[in-house]
């Protein structure tokens, strides 16, 4: 009878805030402003927006002069600082980066990264980091990027847009996007193909299993810790979900890792440029490693996996942006088109050539477009950090080891404090200087990569992928959204569309 009793206070709890809710919809009609609620803080109102967030944050930033501070349910620890101020960024990313960690809340949030580099501090994040990126450095590495990209295109990517445009039919683009960087990502870590990108969009459950877990960990964000808990005590909505992909990614990785133990212990293994696999060369160099838990195989399943989520996430997200916009401003596109018949030999033998990495640093004006669809849609929406030490931030702020800050990357592209009146125009010469070179921009300014000693180790070659693809379709296709079909981003700790981009293919005249 007791444990009955006990049952129903979280559902007496969520009867309560669904009023709260009810209420704050009637009151806030005409007010940015969310209701500071007794007890319940601004809760209500984070409920209300969890779906489409990140357009609201920014209207309430803007409306605040860049910063707010959320305040969350009492005894909850959900208070937090939203800040777009690039000073603040600077500050807590550079500067006084020896004082903002992930956090213990961070951690918690995102505890299926395990001791990867995307959740850890201190000795064990800088070990991954120099590891990383001496092995991305090799030669060895670089040709087996090229190829692989390259071999993903000729052969899955062209032919599956040439069917699309011959019948006719519509395409969901960002599906085919994220299928095409998961594909490549499997290749470059595990040396395996899981051909996820054919005509029918197999289902994959490793494929799969990152939607859900990405769904869950910003449910996460939006809820008190003691609910979301309780949902993982009962194995039901979304904790359920991040559950089954924990095991579902769990089972890929280590399987892949058993594969490439093998071959790893049955040869003398050496980095030759000819015959280079990214997976052997980090065991390679971490094989007398384990992390915080002692477990060698576990440590190489936390890091393969957190290079996957970079690798899917952060190219299949922001190429799709980037057709997206391109498809709402054919001229861009045109440029685009002019510029690389302009600046690279486009027809050999008169087929269309492969663009070979070297030479896309020539495209200017498309790199520009690139970084103008970055601010205005960086794959990482937000980040969080926690002060080990009080402090006040040079915005004003105090901040203390019981404040979660977020860093709102996706509203800093939309501040007309940050980039000027016109910051809602897509403009790729906003990137141009007039001698017609790349302007650079601080990355506290513009931190689509991430900024300071976190800063991306991937970017030059998520540029270089993003381009490759881009080229392609751009020079043999234009891509026309299918009318009626709304494209916006979803509420989750990636920048991913909502119903996908539903587009139809119309090949370019030779």
């Amino acid at each position: 009878m007791a444990s009955l009793e006990y049952s129903t206070i979280p559902f007496s709890i969520l009867i309560l805030i669904s009023f709260l809710v009810f209420l704050y919809i009637r009151q806030n009609k005409n007010s940015i402003f969310p209701t500071n609620w007794p007890v319940f803080g601004m809760l209500p109102a984070a409920l209300v927006i969890g779906h489409q967030p990140h357009d609201y944050i920014t209207r309430l930033l803007v409306h605040s002069g860049g910063t707010y501070m959320f305040k969350g349910p009492w005894l909850a620890s959900m208070d937090m600082l939203w800040t777009t101020n690039p000073l603040d960024i600077n500050h807590i990313m550079s500067k006084k980066f020896s004082n903002y960690l992930r956090g213990q809340k961070f951690r918690k949030i995102f505890d299926i990264l395990g001791d990867g580099f995307s959740r850890t501090d201190g000795e064990l994040w800088e070990l991954q980091r120099k590891t990383i990126m001496s092995v991305l450095k090799l030669p060895g590495f670089q040709n087996l990027f090229q190829d692989t990209i390259s071999n993903k295109v000729e052969r899955e990517l062209m032919p599956m847009l040439k069917h699309v445009s011959e019948k006719g039919v519509e395409i969901d683009l960002h599906e085919v996007f994220q299928r095409f960087a998961f594909d490549t990502s499997c290749t470059l870590f595990f040396d395996f193909d899981p051909q996820s990108m054919s005509l029918d969009f197999p289902h994959i459950p490793f494929e799969k299993a990152f939607s859900d877990i990405e769904e869950a960990i910003f449910h996460r964000y939006i809820m008190p810790s003691s609910l979301w808990k309780l949902q993982q005590l009962l194995r039901v909505g979304k904790e359920k979900k991040l559950k089954d992909a924990w095991r579902t990614v769990d089972q890929f990785i280590y399987n892949c890792l058993a594969q490439k133990q093998r071959e790893f212990t049955n040869m003398n293994y050496e980095l030759h440029e000819k015959d280079f696999k990214l997976s052997t060369a980090l065991m390679r160099e971490l094989k007398d490693h384990c992390g915080t838990c002692e477990d060698p195989n576990k440590f190489l399943r936390d890091v393969f996996f957190n290079l996957m989520i970079a690798g899917r996430d952060s190219t299949g997200i922001i190429v799709s942006w980037f057709f997206y916009l391109l498809a709402k401003h054919p001229i861009v596109e045109d440029k685009i088109r002019e510029e690389v018949k302009t600046k690279l030999e486009m027809k050999i033998d008169g087929k269309w050539k492969d663009f070979n990495t070297s030479e896309l640093h020539k495209l200017v004006y498309l790199h520009g477009a690139l970084c103008e669809t970055l601010r205005l849609f960086p794959s990482i929406p937000f980040q969080n950090k926690t002060p080990l030490q009080p402090d006040i931030l040079p915005s004003g702020s105090q901040v203390d080891p019981n404040t979660t800050i977020i860093l709102c990357y996706y509203s800093m592209g939309r501040m007309k404090s940050i980039w000027g009146e016109d910051c809602m125009e897509f403009k790729p010469e906003r990137w141009i200087s007039a001698e017609g070179r790349l302007k650079h921009e601080p990355s506290y300014k513009f931190p689509a990569f991430n900024v300071g000693p976190r800063a991306c180790l991937g970017k030059d070659m998520s540029f270089s992928q993003m381009k490759m693809v881009a080229l392609t379709i751009i020079c043999h296709y234009h891509v026309e959204l299918v009318e009626g079909h709304h494209v916006f981003p979803y509420g989750s700790v990636l920048l991913k569309m909502k119903n996908g981009m539903k587009v139809k293919l119309t090949k370019h005249a030779e």
